[in-house]
């Protein structure tokens, strides 16, 4: 079974997570940032992961500290639950339109890690969370997955939609990513 759990604490955060990579998408995530909760559980919906996430932290100064933890966190365990990568896909890649918006999202399980990330966003906040946070969060999560991360989002205009394209084509390609396909190395090095 390939799953993690771990607590990370903080002066600023105290975060308790547990991640199922042979889940079905059940998530149960309170971080205290509504739409950050619902961008997990998207994520969550599409990967297929199970993730149970409890966070609190300093929101009354903002939601930098809380999301960027959430995100080191879920690439550790996410590192850590996948183990060797044997077999893995390895590769995963999707698109995924949101009204007027498409997003594509691309990315290797290799050891490396790298974000590209191209999104334009309108509005500063959706609600109490902070549009540039995505672009944080998604440089948390890949450099301590060890991914190669790249977003780019094409086009749109409702920055609600943008986001939400780009949590749900993350998940859809991780979905692809983890699954295990042979008993080999994802690699003509033999390693990962």
């Amino acid at each position: 079974m390939r799953t993690a759990s771990r607590e990370r604490n903080t002066n600023e955060t105290q975060i308790k997570m547990c991640l199922n990579l042979e889940g079905s998408g059940i998530a149960n995530v309170n971080t205290g940032i509504g739409f950050f909760d619902h961008m997990l559980t998207l994520l969550t919906f599409q990967s297929k992961i199970d993730l149970t996430l409890k966070a609190t932290g300093d929101l009354d100064v903002c939601d930098h500290h809380l999301i960027e933890d959430t995100g080191i966190l879920l690439g550790e365990l996410f590192l850590e639950a996948l183990k060797d990568k044997v077999g893995i896909e390895r590769y995963g890649s999707a698109r995924v339109p949101m009204d007027e918006t498409l997003t594509c999202v691309d990315l290797d399980i290799c050891n490396r890690s790298y974000l590209v990330f191209n999104c334009d966003f309108k509005r500063d906040t959706i609600h109490t969370y902070s549009t540039e946070m995505t672009k944080e969060f998604m440089r948390a999560f890949a450099h301590n997955a060890n991914m190669t991360l790249h977003i780019n989002t094409l086009y749109g205009d409702n920055d609600h939609h943008k986001v939400e394209s780009i949590f749900k084509a993350l998940g859809k390609a991780l979905r692809t990513a983890i699954q295990i396909t042979s008993n080999e190395v994802s690699s003509t090095k033999g390693v990962l």
